[in-house]
Formats: C-alpha cells, sequence, structure tokens
C-alpha cells in the first residue's frame, strides 16, 4: 500500500531548516577557528548554575549538547586544581561540551539529588539523563579521556552533536559575520521537486550528490531522511505490518516498518514511542538495529524539533 501524495510536506517543511543549516556552517567555521587560534572560550560555554535554573540551563540544554557538571565549593582546594582545567577543555572542545558549575553550599538539593559522596565531583547530563564521570582533581589527560568518550557516546547513542560556539567581540556580543550563499540551491531545488512528484531514486541521488560533496549539509541530510523513508514504506501491506507489529511487539524488524508508517502518516509521537519501546523490549543485535532506525527517524524530522528533544530523553532513560 503506497502512501497517498508521497509528500513529507505534512511532517515537516524541509525549507525551514535552510537558515538552521547556515546557521551551523557558521558555527562549525567559528570552532575551527576558535580551536586553530587557541582564541578563549567564549563566557557562554562555562556558567554558575544554581536550583532555581537547573531545568533550563542543564536538563533542557542537554538534549542539544552534553553538559558537564562540576561540583564544587570555596574551601574546597582540590576544586580550585580541578576547575580550571575543566574550564581551560571547555574552551578547547570549543561547543562539544559545556560546563556547569555548582557550588554546592548554595545548592544542597542538587548536591543530594545526584548522590554526590564528596567534591569535587563531576557528572554529565545527556538528554536529560544524568551520567557519573569521576570525582577528585583528577589528571588532565585522563579527563580528556572522559570527554572524548562522553561525546562520542552522545553522537552515537543520541544524535547529539554539541552547540559550536561562536566568538564574541569586545562588547560581548555576537559578531555577526556574513554567510556566503552555498553553490547547492539549484541542486537542492531539484531534490525537493523530485520528492514532491514521487521520485524517489532521483530525489535520492540528487540529495546524496550534495552530500558527497558538504557531508554537513543539513538540508541534503533531511531530504535524503526523509525519500529513504518514503522508499522504504513504497509498496507495504499497511495493514499486514501492523499486524505483525501487534503480534511481534519484540520483533525490531515488524517494529521499524510500523514506525515508519506511523511516520509517513504524521503520527510522530507514536513512531518514536514505538521505538523506544522496543529498545526497552530488546538485547544485542536486536536493541542496536531499533535504536538506530530511531536516529534515522529523528534526522527525518529534524534535530530541533521538540519531539525529538522529547524522544531523545526516552531513549536516555532506557538506555542509562
Amino acid at each position: 500500500m503506497q502512501p497517498r501524495n508521497m509528500s513529507m510536506s505534512g511532517v515537516v517543511d524541509l525549507a525551514a531548516v535552510k537558515a538552521a543549516g547556515e546557521a551551523k556552517q557558521k558555527a562549525e567555521k567559528a570552532r575551527a577557528d576558535a580551536a586553530r587560534t587557541g582564541a578563549p572560550a567564549p563566557t557562554r560555554l562555562v556558567f554558575d548554575v544554581d536550583e532555581a535554573g537547573f531545568q533550563q540551563e542543564v536538563l533542557q540544554r542537554s538534549t542539544e549538547v552534553p553538559v558537564v557538571i562540576d561540583f564544587w565549593a570555596e574551601w574546597c582546594e582540590p576544586c580550585k586544581q580541578l576547575g580550571p582545567i575543566l574550564e581551560k577543555l571547555a574552551g578547547e572542545y570549543a561547543g562539544k561540551f559545556v560546563l556547569a558549575k555548582i557550588d554546592v553550599d548554595a545548592n544542597q538539593m542538587l548536591f543530594q539529588q545526584f548522590g554526590v559522596q564528596g567534591i569535587p565531583a563531576v557528572f554529565a547530563v545527556v538528554a536529560g539523563q544524568p551520567v557519573p564521570l569521576f570525582q577528585g582533581a583528577a589528571p588532565e589527560a585522563q579527563i580528556r579521556q572522559v570527554l572524548d568518550q562522553l561525546i562520542q557516546a552522545a553522537e552515537q547513542q543520541f544524535g547529539i552533536v554539541g552547540a559550536p560556539a561562536e566568538a564574541a567581540d569586545a562588547e560581548g556580543e555576537q559578531e555577526e559575520a556574513p554567510v556566503p550563499a552555498g553553490p547547492y540551491d539549484s541542486a537542492l531545488a531539484a531534490a525537493h521537486e523530485a520528492l514532491d512528484a514521487g521520485d524517489l531514486g532521483g530525489a535520492v541521488r540528487a540529495y546524496q550528490n550534495v552530500l558527497n560533496d558538504d557531508p554537513a549539509n543539513a538540508e541534503a541530510k533531511l531530504g535524503l531522511a526523509q525519500a529513504q523513508l518514503l522508499e522504504r514504506v513504497q509498496g507495504l501491506d499497511a495493514q499486514q505490518v501492523r499486524k505483525e507489529a501487534a503480534d511481534s511487539p519484540a520483533d525490531p524488524a515488524a517494529q521499524m516498518a510500523a514506525a515508519d508508517l506511523d511516520l509517513v502518516g504524521g503520527h510522530v509521537e507514536d513512531a518514536f514511542g514505538r521505538l523506544v519501546d522496543t529498545v526497552r523490549r530488546t538485547v544485542g543485535e536486536d536493541r542496536e538495529a531499533a535504536r538506530v532506525h530511531l536516529l534515522s527517524l529523528f534526522d527525518v524530522i529534524g534535530v530541533d524539533d521538540p519531539r525529538v528533544v522529547t524522544a531523545r530523553s526516552a531513549l536516555a532513560r532506557v538506555l542509562f
């Protein structure tokens, strides 16, 4: 059964991500420039957090970038050794993680909620879920290794790749550099037209051609994910797919096919919830297949969509 109209326009607007893609390219350039020149980190990479701001500054932000938490106190001598190292690394990593500093004397509730046994203590929050990292004033080389593992896990398990920082000018304002127009406008327009016309093979090839030259192109990545999804559901018998999914709740293949149909039908939360449940029920290769498929559906909708943010948090609760 072929979905009517074979269009994703009811789920996400491809054109809406064009500006976001350009902003991402600009931000990535800023990160590369900062790393090359050794420029100091913008202050927004390191910030103090209290109980009132924890929800927004840590939990919400952790759906976009890993948030490392430094529990410290003024009287703690090892904290004074560790803190500058973490702040330095936040600058060097230039947005691959952000550092939240929590004064335990002023924020006893957070101290207790994380079950901190002693300070300094370093945790991370990824997709809303806490992850203990280490305790004590660890050497810089060990901290780098821990951070690399955290960043890799955030990207591979949840598709969270950080929020590249931009340099600030002398007055502390964001410097607005012009973003050059990309050379892919006509190629992307042709790919969009092919997608809307149901020429899925042509759309896949067109988007892939753009990505071959520009692997970070957000618009092409989103379009390719949508075209591949529509290819997968072409010719499926929706009734049979849903029956197999109902009969075999732990069968990842059955659940992935049903989730594809859910998404094409505009039932985004149902698709995501189905695959999160599948990850919860399965182990080993089956669990990995369901997780990877869920990440591919995140690409279809777009990483900034609030439904993706919610689903990432749900996935983290299952995996951690």
